[in-house]
Formats: structure tokens, sequence, C-alpha cells
């Protein structure tokens, strides 16, 4: 299987051989771990961050009266807590929502990656900047929306962001989340969360097919939902040229081009 990191950094980035070999490096440590298990509790020390490679995850956080509350999904190609050793301990965890094949990626790897590495450096900035546009987003979506819109909208962005690392198809993909993940994400009693999907397979918006979430119409599910995926800046590849130097008239020094940095 491709790396997903990869297939996703090259939406957006032209990657050199050598970049993409420092990927797929960073990326050996594999593990698999079953569902509903945490990689990383609330609390711990960080010294890495985990790549997902296969399966569902999320961050979440469990409230004083023992409800969680999960605040992110992760997806194939996703890092969680990219710079998380910047903290004595992390304020929330991070767990499997499926099966998962995940690869950790050493703290010293990932210092490796961004200060050797110019092109990755600037991807994965880009990769933190999409996180916190994707909390931002829900954070707008649990205060101004209607459970259903919410709800919509969640579904039509991971469709976006699994087409990224080809998981999924015009209008389908695999769906491990159970209901109650969902709950948790949204702000919502799964009673009601099954009422919403009730609501959106009667109104021809989403259907189901074993595991898989199948989409009749994606443009009426987006212009239900409001969705733009602009916030997810998948945009075409760009040139390496984000480090112009400004010094002397007129003058414009050589962009970053793919691969290794001299130290």
């Amino acid at each position: 299987m491709s790396n997903p990191l990869i297939q996703k950094l090259e939406q957006r980035f032209f990657l050199s051989d050598l970049d993409r070999r420092a990927l797929e490096q960073a990326s050996t440590c594999v593990q698999q771990v079953p569902a509903r298990q945490d990689l990383i509790a609330e609390g711990d020390e960080s010294d890495g961050a985990y790549l997902v490679l296969e399966g569902f995850a999320c961050r979440y956080t469990v409230l004083p009266d023992g409800s969680r509350s999960i605040v992110a999904y992760f997806v194939p190609g996703d890092i969680c807590d990219l710079h998380g050793s910047v903290l004595t301990e992390v304020d929330h965890a991070i767990g499997t929502l499926s099966p998962c094949k995940i690869a950790l990626i050493p703290g010293e790897i990932i210092r490796d990656l961004t200060s050797n590495y110019p092109i990755i450096d600037h991807a994965l900035r880009w990769v933190d900047l999409v996180d916190a546009a994707i909390l931002r987003k829900w954070l707008i979506n649990m205060g101004r929306r209607s459970a259903d819109k919410q709800i919509a909208h969640i579904l039509c962005e991971l469709l976006v962001r699994l087409q990224a690392v080809y998981l999924a198809t015009d209008n389908s993909y695999d769906f491990p989340i159970r209901q109650i993940d969902l709950a948790d994400a949204v702000g919502l009693s799964n009673v009601h969360v099954s009422r919403v999907f009730k609501t959106l397979r009667n109104d021809d918006l989403i259907g189901f097919e074993g595991r898989g979430l199948r989409i009749p119409n994606v443009e009426r599910l987006k212009a239900f939902a409001e969705f733009n995926p602009s916030y997810l800046h998948l945009e075409p590849k760009q040139p390496g040229n984000y480090n112009r130097k400004r010094s002397g008239a007129g003058r414009r020094g050589r962009g970053i081009q793919g691969g290794h940095r001299d130290p």
C-alpha cells in the first residue's frame, strides 16, 4: 500500500524522490492497533507523533462526569500530535475507532525532517494549519448549525479528506464510525444522532451499504450542509517558491526545492 501521508502531501506539494524516501523511512515503525484502544492517554508525556496508515482514529477528552468529547477524527494520511513533544504532557487522548495500522514517528525524526528537508518542513506546517482550520469549522458547526446540517457537514468533510488519499469514490467510502462516536463529536445524544440519520436517509441524502456510506447526490448533500471544502486547502500543487529572498532591488532568491538541505 502506498504511504497515505505522501499521497496527501502530493495533492498540494511537489516532493522529490529524496523527500519521499525520507517520509517512507520515517514511517517504518508500524504496529497494528485494535479498535477502541488508546495510543496515548491524557496526561502522558509525548516525544513523537502517530501517523495513521489504515483505519480511523480520534482525539478526545473525558469530562468530569465520565462522558467523552471527540474533537478530531483522523483518517489515513493524518498525523496525530505532530509537535506534541513541545508540551510536557498531552491534554487529550488519542484513540482508535477501528482497527488501525499506526506508524510511530519519534520526535528526533520529526526534527530532522523539519530541519533538513525544506519542502517537508513547509508541508508539515500546512498539515498543522489544516488541522486548526478543521477544528475551527467544527466549532462553528456546533455553535451555528442544526444537528442534521452539522452531521451532513462532517460526512462531506470525510468524503473529501478520504478522496485525497484515494480511499473514497466520487460518492462513497468506508464508514467505521459508530453512532456513539459521531454523537461524541457533535455534542448530541446517541438517540438524537439516530434520528438525524433516519431523516437524512428518508430525504435520500445518504444511504448505507454494509459498513459503507453512500451519498446519492454529493452536490445536493453539500448544498444542504452548506459545505465549502476551501478550509481543507487541497488546492493544486504549488511550486517550491516559499522562501524567496527580498533583499536588493528586483532580486529574487532561488525557491526552495524538494530534497535534503545541507546542515
